[in-house]
């Protein structure tokens, strides 16, 4: 149960959960935030961007922020936290996974809910770019997921001393047929408009540098039209090009719940009850959850909403819970 200082109530008026769920993307003012940009080169040769906010000191904490599916570093939750953890002196580095930083990355492979190796090359450039600095890493869906998965993979050896992961899609197939369902089809077509954009930026741009394997991996994809749902998606354009055999082997290999019990990072995990992408049945199970994971179901809070205050004066639980919390961990 959540201690009453912990619990979440909605603005007056944006109790349901497609109203939280939205108000971050449509109505949210931007935070402006100075960043500096990072170009990480990975072991493949393809690269990561990181955008870093915050105190230079070689000891502040440093805190990882992973974004959702479609997002980036600009998504109004990342901005957010960034600006939230700033304001305490703390600092941040949002990563932007593979393309997700307004260029294509340069090799077919896409970034997924399962990419748990990128994550794993960033802590460890993390680590001794600042080895003073108390390191915390914080994601939201996707980037929750890939995070758990992480933590689960690694146990005691995660590279990170807390982590917070919100708005999990704990089973990818499961949530792949809950966003098929009733409103939530407006998120999936969303979804689907965004990833096909961005399988298309990257033909345009291995077009360009002349990337025959790129090119080749991609036509070995087929047709990219009449895909409507998340199975279609994941099926026929996720799974071929990073090495799954279909969308049900990248959802049984990539989903989070399956890695929860080797967890060995103190983690705090934030959930909506009313999170329209999620089945109340792909929550974890008490029993599932390691001793050092502190799991929070809160009643109302969309997908990564979790807005309070009112219309005229919005807050944003998040930005003060997940300091909180990680602040405690680095006292422990």
């Amino acid at each position: 149960m959540s201690h009453p200082s912990e619990r979440f109530i909605p603005a007056f008026g944006l109790g349901n959960p497609h109203l939280q769920t939205l108000w971050g993307p449509l109505w949210r003012k931007t935070t402006h935030l100075q960043r500096e940009r990072e170009r990480l080169w990975l072991e493949d040769g393809d690269f990561l961007d990181l955008d870093w906010h915050g105190p230079h000191s070689i000891d502040a904490p440093l805190v990882l922020v992973l974004h959702g599916l479609t997002g980036s570093s600009n998504s109004p939750y990342v901005a957010g936290i960034q600006k939230a953890l700033g304001d305490r002196g703390w600092a941040s580095v949002a990563l932007n996974w593979r393309g997700c930083s307004g260029e294509p990355n340069l090799l077919p492979r896409s970034y997924h809910s399962g990419a748990s190796e990128d994550l794993a090359e960033t802590i460890r450039h993390l680590r001794a770019k600042r080895p003073l600095a108390p390191l915390f890493a914080v994601g939201y869906s996707l980037g929750g997921n890939v995070l758990l998965k992480h933590l689960g993979e690694t146990g005691s050896a995660s590279g990170v001393l807390g982590a917070v992961a919100v708005s999990v899609p704990f089973r990818l197939d499961q949530c792949a047929d809950r966003i098929g369902q009733g409103f939530s089809k407006v998120y999936q077509a969303h979804f689907m408009r965004e990833m096909l954009a961005y399988i298309k930026n990257k033909q345009r741009q291995f077009q360009h540098d002349g990337r025959e394997d790129g090119l080749a991996a991609i036509a070995a994809l087929g047709s990219l039209e009449n895909m409507r749902t998340f199975w279609d998606f994941d099926g026929r354009v996720t799974a071929p090009l990073n090495g799954f055999a279909d969308a049900e082997d990248y959802y049984r290999r990539a989903s989070s719940r399956y890695f929860l019990g080797e967890i060995r990072t103190p983690t705090l995990i934030i959930q909506a009850a009313d999170d329209p992408f999620v089945f109340p049945h792909s929550l974890p199970q008490t029993q599932e959850l390691s001793a050092c994971t502190h799991f929070e179901l809160q009643a109302k809070g969309g997908h990564v909403g979790f807005v309070d205050g009112s219309f005229r004066q919005p807050g944003y639980y998040l930005e003060r819970r997940i300091p909180q919390w990680l602040a405690t961990v680095a006292r422990e």
